[in-house]
């Protein structure tokens, strides 16, 4: 059990050096319309970062950025009607569409009131409820195949300054969630590139994930992060004030290690559906208690004479249901470390950003992606992708819109590569 956990931990991270393959998509044809817009507290007038935006009765979606910002495209065909606004402890909110491209949407979504009393959440057994949850899994998760395409970026820091920019459209296979991982697949079909092309700003560690990260951050069909029945009692289990997701009320139960083991273990928050005791969302962290087994867990190789020191590790996975099962939604992982010369004054900080969002997708498939097509962890997507400069690169493809921080970074980035 030991050496399942600690690999499942390993597989988790980003990859400095990131993994894909060629692009095979074909151009398409321009059949959709595009709405952007911003999303705010109808109180404090706040942004809102990682909201849920989707075309009511598809399964075409895309988030909020970190400025709230949003851009979705909608087919044609679809005949779309309205598009839904969710958020964590936020009432659902939806706007009209009319089949032509719109902006300067503003949306403002209201706080939900608090659900349960103080006595009823004490009242609450936080294991045994997370063990009642960890049993209906099967139940409340796809049953079939299912082959979701999604959105994913990966972004590299160097003090305050991006390195490394790197996004592409992925196509998931996942098989049904009693199976487990072992058969899941990851495409990657187009994508892109931009990096510093000055020397100091090569980052020569090594840490493995990149793209698979929508195969092993998927806690619900991974147990050995942490939904195992064998292993929760490594965890001590709380409840806390619940919540509201896309309007359903849900136990919030917070975990912390509460052993000692020769690997990292995690602390975290689990949100559970109150009435289908489905796991919609996780938030979760590696046990920085001792960096050594933390390094240990996320470093797969770095240059003699450097001394790698890891600051924070964070992971976010979120959860959509359709048609009465739940899907992978959204995942991200942060990663903060420092790297430290032994004969430099100064250690340089970096911080590593890797998210996919779920665009769209079938419920029911019979064939999955060939296995010579599929990611491998020893590729390498920054080597292997195209460049920035195509404007309209990903045509009629949902992703995540950049940030105005990112923006400003690839603008430079791309004048450094000019010179």
């Amino acid at each position: 059990m030991k050496t399942r956990v600690k690999q499942s931990i390993l597989l988790i991270l980003a990859m400095v050096i990131f993994s894909g393959a060629s692009p095979v998509w074909a151009q398409q044809t321009k059949d959709f319309f595009t709405v952007k817009g911003v999303v705010k507290d109808n109180r404090s007038g706040k942004t809102l970062e990682y909201v849920n935006i989707s075309v009511a009765g598809t399964n075409v979606g895309t988030i909020t950025n970190t400025n709230g910002e949003f851009s979705i495209k909608i087919k044609d065909s679809l005949n779309a009607k309205n598009v839904i606004v969710s958020h964590i402890g936020y009432i659902t909110s939806k706007f009209s569409v009319n089949g032509k491209s719109e902006e300067g949407i503003i949306v403002q979504l209201t706080p939900q009131p608090n659900l349960l009393d103080e006595i009823t959440i004490r009242a609450i057994d936080a294991k045994l409820l997370v063990e009642r949850a960890i049993a209906k899994i099967e139940q409340n998760y796809s049953a079939n195949p299912s082959l979701l395409s999604g959105f994913y970026r990966e972004t590299i820091r160097k003090r305050k300054n991006y390195i490394n920019v790197s996004e592409a459209i992925v196509e998931i296979y996942k098989t049904p969630y009693s199976d487990g991982l072992n058969r899941d697949l990851i495409q990657i079909y187009k994508g892109r590139k931009l990096i510093s092309p000055k020397a100091d700003d090569t980052l020569m560690v090594k840490l493995l994930g990149g793209p698979n990260l929508s195969i092993y951050l998927d806690v619900v069909k991974n147990p050995d992060l942490m939904l195992n029945a064998k292993t929760l009692s490594y965890y001590k289990f709380s409840m806390e004030e619940s919540v509201m997701i896309e309007d359903r009320p849900h136990y919030v139960v917070t975990f912390i290690p509460q052993v000692i083991l020769p690997y990292s273990l995690h602390y975290g928050k689990l949100y559970i559906d109150r009435e289908s005791l489905t796991f919609s969302r996780a938030e979760f962290s590696v046990s920085m208690d001792d960096k050594n087994k933390a390094t240990q867990a996320i470093l797969k190789k770095k240059p003699m004479g450097m001394v790698f020191k890891p600051e924070d590790v964070s992971f976010l996975v979120t959860y959509k249901t359709r048609d009465g099962k739940s899907y992978l939604n959204y995942i991200r992982s942060e990663l903060r470390f420092k790297c430290d010369w032994k004969k430099r004054l100064f250690s340089t900080n970096y911080a590593i950003v890797s998210e996919t969002v779920i665009t769209g997708g079938k419920g029911e498939v019979s064939a999955k992606i060939p296995h010579k097509l599929a990611f491998r962890e020893s590729q390498s997507l920054s080597d292997k992708v195209n460049s920035f400069y195509d404007p309209n690169f990903w045509e009629d493809y949902n992703i995540i819109e950049p940030d105005e921080s990112l923006e400003y970074a690839v603008n430079r980035l791309k004048k450094e590569n000019l010179k």
